[in-house]
C-alpha cells in the first residue's frame, strides 16, 4: 500500500533514507522537466536538479503543508531558483532587445491543433532570455514585479521580453504552418 505524501515528508524529515529515495524517485521525471525548459541541456539541467534535490533535503523541515499539491509547488519554486541561478553564474541569461520587433497574428485554429509536445520543443527554440521570462510568467505563474525581481531587472522589461517571446512563437508557428502547408493561406 502506497504512503501518503505527507508521510513521506515526515518521514523524510526524520532523515529516513528509504523515504528520501522514494519521494526523489516520484519527483525525479517532473522537476528534471521543469529545469530542463530552463536550462536546455540535459547534463546542465541534471546538474541544477541535483542541487535542487540538495537544498530540499536541507529544508525539508522548513516545508508547511498549504493544500494538495503545495509541496510539489514548494519544489518547484527551488528547482526554477536553481536553474535561474545557474543560469546567472553562466551569463546565459542575456536578455535580447531586438531592433525590430515582428509582430503577426496566428489564427486560432493553428494553436488549437498543437499539441503540447510541439509546443515545447518551439519554446525550446525561444532565446534564453525569452524562454525564461516566458516559462517564469506563462507556465510558472509569476507576475512581472515578481519575475524583475527574480531576475533583478525592471518589471517593463519582463513585460518586453514576454512580448517579444509571444511573438517570436508565433512567427516560429508562422514558418512551420508555410513549410508544412505551403503558404499561409490554405
Amino acid at each position: 500500500m502506497p504512503i501518503s505524501q505527507n508521510t513521506l515528508i515526515e518521514k523524510c524529515i526524520k532523515g529516513q533514507i528509504v523515504a528520501q529515495k522514494q519521494l526523489f524517485h516520484e519527483m525525479y521525471a517532473p522537476m528534471f522537466r521543469v529545469c530542463f525548459r530552463y536550462v536546455g541541456q540535459r547534463e546542465d539541467s541534471e546538474d541544477c536538479l541535483m542541487k535542487g534535490f540538495q537544498k530540499m533535503f536541507q529544508n525539508i523541515s522548513s516545508f508547511r503543508q498549504s493544500g494538495e499539491g503545495s509541496f510539489k509547488w514548494w519544489l518547484r519554486r527551488i528547482m526554477v531558483n536553481e536553474c535561474l541561478m545557474f543560469l546567472r553564474t553562466k551569463n546565459h541569461l542575456l536578455l535580447f532587445a531586438e531592433e525590430s520587433e515582428i509582430t503577426c497574428d496566428l489564427p486560432a485554429e493553428i494553436l488549437s491543433k498543437i499539441e503540447a509536445e510541439s509546443l515545447y520543443h518551439l519554446i525550446m527554440e525561444l532565446p534564453v532570455g525569452y524562454r525564461t521570462v516566458f516559462n517564469l510568467f506563462a507556465l510558472e505563474g509569476y507576475s512581472h514585479k515578481e519575475i524583475a525581481e527574480m531576475l533583478g531587472i525592471s518589471e517593463n522589461t519582463s513585460k518586453s521580453q514576454f512580448s517579444k517571446a509571444k511573438n517570436k512563437l508565433k512567427t516560429i508557428l508562422k514558418k512551420e504552418k508555410y513549410y508544412r502547408y505551403g503558404s499561409l493561406g490554405k
